[in-house]
């Protein structure tokens, strides 16, 4: 391995180092924390304050938490401070945080490869109901998140957890975060190859070791061997993706440093092949690469696509092959095309032993505590007792026996989860927004419901694959530059000159196929009461201007700036 915070890689890097900071890169000998949050990762490991939360904290309550503390290493296990009731979005970028924050926590549930038991989901939905005032949110990156969580109720809490198996371990925080994976890994019929076992290898020699505990920023991990490419792999720092080797079989083709918020970057191609049983040590030589090398100087570059677009793909694998891996990685074809439009396993597919899965579409991800347990209880009457979460913010019940899917999508209609859903409920995801997020400017989740109503009011037959992503803020964690329609959050002016919530549009985004950035049009804003309109619009002039069979994307990227505002 290349060089690690207290031994500098080689005489050069020391000299180096003493010439200048450079970007804080440890490889090249340079130590010193150059940000107040470097500095932190250095005086304590983040995953220490466990411990001062189990003993001390939850004890003497919220007052008692050291700063450093509170806004940085608690995000290790899964817990950030949330948004003060009543604080309005034009305040979000001029308080303090301490202005900002309540005295309640967001708690997220890891959730590897979107994987859970009945049990786990149960215990899920009484943590909700006994501790989070009914909230929970399914993620797009297949985790549950929970608001209004005390510190008093912490270790309460991870006990629940991790009696059934699931943590809140690096779940945030400059570390790996959560796997994502196909949830039909293992399932599927027409699966590729199942990276169930490289998921559970990672997560069991890597997450929560201090060898990967203070990275630059997030790392975001993506492994699927789904031809539906199921895991939005353009867009993690890191993505293993099925593909048939001609010669060596079943693999994965490894791509790197995508990530989207303020500066959104695709991932590139490595253009190597790996067997299932070396993906563990490849993910390890990349998130090396990242800690070692990675920019910590300025957190607004600290991410691993920096990194990425100042070496190039060649010279990232080199150094991958001869500092980390320490020999040459197989050559390898980039994947097919998506085999389907939608990537969200929405419906009912047959799996590999005859069986089947139905996936639901909740809206923009939100439930609450007693509806998860009685999806359990579907679960568990009409299958098997094993549920996924996806990275579109919905569900999946597997081992569905074929005389029990009737019943079964009978009994998620009833709790307004719909099999068979609108384009517009299958397509529409929300981020956090205002409601907790101490970073959002608007209303999302709720916004996102009432959208997708009226759209199905007015627009009962449009049928075409289409994805509607609000955001909160310019920080994209509902991926608005990759959405068909990405509306990003902020404050503006409407006709009678009064400040309201806004948002403004990003037009033609896509992954899969033809992957790329939405388009934006100068100016083309609209206030949250009329997005109902907007959208009605546009989607009308789509309908009336779009050639045979043209998808919303292509047809946005040649559309004048008249047919899309």
């Amino acid at each position: 391995m290349a060089a690690n915070p207290e031994q500098p890689a080689t005489a050069t890097a020391r000299r180096k180092a003493g010439r200048h900071r450079g970007e804080g890169q440890w490889a090249m000998g340079h130590f010193t924390p150059l940000n107040g949050n470097e500095q932190f990762k250095k005086d304590d490991d983040s995953l220490n304050v466990r411990t001062r939360i189990e003993t001390i904290y939850s004890k003497r309550g919220f007052d008692s938490i050291d700063p450093n503390d509170l806004r940085g290493r608690m995000r290790w296990w899964g817990l950030y401070t949330q948004r003060r009731a009543g604080i309005d979005g034009g305040k979000t970028a001029v308080l303090e945080p301490e202005e900002l924050e309540d005295s309640y926590f967001m708690l997220r549930v890891r959730i590897d490869g979107g994987r859970l038991t009945t049990a786990q989901l149960r215990v899920i939905g009484e943590i909700s109901e006994q501790y989070a005032r009914g909230t929970a949110d399914i993620t797009d990156r297949q985790n549950v998140q929970m608001h209004w969580i005390r510190i008093e109720d912490v270790p309460a809490i991870w006990e629940k957890l991790e009696a059934v198996g699931l943590s809140t371990t690096e779940a945030c925080g400059d570390c790996p975060r959560v796997i994502i994976g196909s949830p039909v890994a293992g399932i599927a019929a027409d699966e590729i190859i199942d990276g169930t076992p490289a998921v559970d290898e990672i997560h069991e020699r890597y997450i929560g070791s201090p060898e990967f505990s203070n990275l630059p920023r997030k790392f975001k991990t993506a492994i699927s061997g789904s031809p539906v490419q199921d895991v939005v792999h353009e867009i993690n720092d890191i993505a293993f993706v099925g593909v048939d080797h001609p010669e060596h079989g079943p693999g994965f083709d490894v791509w790197v440093g995508g990530g989207l918020s303020t500066n959104p970057r695709l991932a590139e191609r490595l253009g190597t092949w790996v067997p299932l049983d070396e993906v563990p040590d490849v993910w390890a030589g990349v998130v090396g690469i990242f800690r070692d090398y990675g920019y910590r100087r300025l957190r607004t570059r600290a991410r691993l696509k920096f990194l990425m677009a100042d070496w190039g793909p060649a010279k990232f694998r080199q150094v991958l092959e001869e500092e980390y891996l320490e020999r040459p990685l197989l050559d390898g074809p980039a994947p097919a095309e998506p085999s389907s439009r939608w990537r969200d396993h929405i419906g009912v597919h047959e799996q590999q032993d005859g069986r089947f899965y139905v996936g639901f579409a909740p809206r923009v991800g939100r439930v609450d505590g007693s509806t998860l347990a009685k999806i359990a209880e579907l679960a568990e009457a009409h299958g098997s007792g094993r549920v996924r979460t996806t990275v579109e913010q919905k569900m999946i019940i597997l081992d569905v026996e074929a005389d029990q899917v009737e019943s079964l999508s009978a009994g998620l209609e009833a709790l307004d989860f719909q099999v068979k859903p609108s384009t517009f409920r299958r397509g529409t995801m929300a981020c956090t927004g205002i409601e907790f997020c101490k970073l959002a400017i608007v209303e999302t989740k709720a916004r996102g419901a009432a959208l997708i109503d009226e759209l199905e009011r007015r627009l009962p037959d449009f049928e075409e694959p289409l994805t509607i992503n609000i955001n909160g803020c310019p920080n994209a964690c509902a991926r608005i530059q990759t959405a068909d329609i990405g509306l990003k959050g902020q404050l503006m002016l409407d006709a009678e000159g009064n400040q309201v919530e806004g948002y403004q549009v990003h037009l033609g985004g896509a992954l899969g196929l033809e992957a790329g950035f939405g388009r934006k049009v100068r100016g083309l804003k609209v206030t949250s009461a009329e997005l109902p309109d907007y959208v009605e619009r546009v989607l009308g002039r789509f309908q009336e201007e779009r050639e045979d069979d043209e998808r919303f994307a292509t047809w946005a990227a040649r559309a004048s700036a008249e047919s899309l505002s």
